[in-house]
């Protein structure tokens, strides 16, 4: 299995150059990733499938999907790529390497342990600091536009708190300098998780059944619930920072 990672990886630092992995590759990483995880829940709640397992009885009209879908395809090229294009010399300052060997697993796992852990402290505050009165109002409203919240709405946001909280997601890989494969691992399972936990749907075999700490999408529904100042559950992934404050 290595080998074939490995092989793989080195067509791709062949053919293509440092930049346009590290932007244009991961910006296509992430609209493939975040489409196909996503995409797949309107479907469920346009045809009623699984309806046993949804949190809310209310469901998004076709007409409100639509529009997330077109507001997340202009955020995404208009502030997302650019921002991609602009950090590339960040990364680069900070160690980030696309080059063969591949780390370790072992230092792979650990990066993403602690990835998770501090996007979710951080994503904790910032999200807490977004829901006092006037930069919920004038901000993260748009969020919130959606109280019954589907998977792609997890990325609908206004363009200043995709930049603000998008600090939470790159401030560990900054500090570490990764490897380019890590980076985009953690993107792979970053999206998943916040898909996941926008997903209105509570499964059998959601994640939040077998990791105590973990939140997913019964723990951020509740918060897409409530009036603004009553809200909690401001974490990202895990829920003992809502637990302790």
């Amino acid at each position: 299995m290595a080998s074939i990672i490995e092989s793989g990886w080195l067509y791709l630092i062949t053919h293509f150059s440092d930049f346009q992995l590290a932007s244009m590759g991961s910006f296509l990483l992430h609209e493939s990733v975040f489409f196909l995880s996503g995409l797949p829940f309107i479907y469920l709640e346009r045809a009623g499938l699984l309806s046993k397992y949804k949190i809310q009885t209310k469901n998004n009209t076709p007409t409100a999907q639509e529009k997330c879908i077109t507001r997340l395809l202009l955020y995404h090229f208009s502030v997302n790529l650019p921002l991609m294009i602009v950090s590339y010399p960040v990364f680069r300052c900070m160690g980030m390497r696309s080059s063969l060997p591949l780390p370790s697993w072992k230092v792979v796992l650990t990066q993403i342990i602690f990835y998770f852990i501090l996007e979710d402290f951080v994503f904790y505050w910032g999200h807490r600091v977004l829901h006092t009165k006037w930069l919920y109002k004038h901000v993260h409203s748009v969020h919130h536009e959606y109280a019954t919240p589907f998977g792609l709405t997890s990325e609908y946001a206004h363009p200043a708190e995709i930049l603000f909280l998008g600090f939470a997601t790159i401030v560990g890989p900054a500090i570490t300098g990764p490897h380019l494969i890590t980076l985009w691992l953690w993107m792979v399972l970053r999206v998943l998780e916040t898909v996941e936990a926008h997903c209105g749907y509570h499964f059998p075999w959601s994640l939040s059944n077998f990791l105590p700490l973990y939140g997913g999408a019964d723990f951020h529904d509740y918060h897409h619930r409530l009036l603004y100042t009553k809200s909690g559950n401001y974490s990202s992934t895990f829920v003992y920072m809502d637990w302790l404050l």
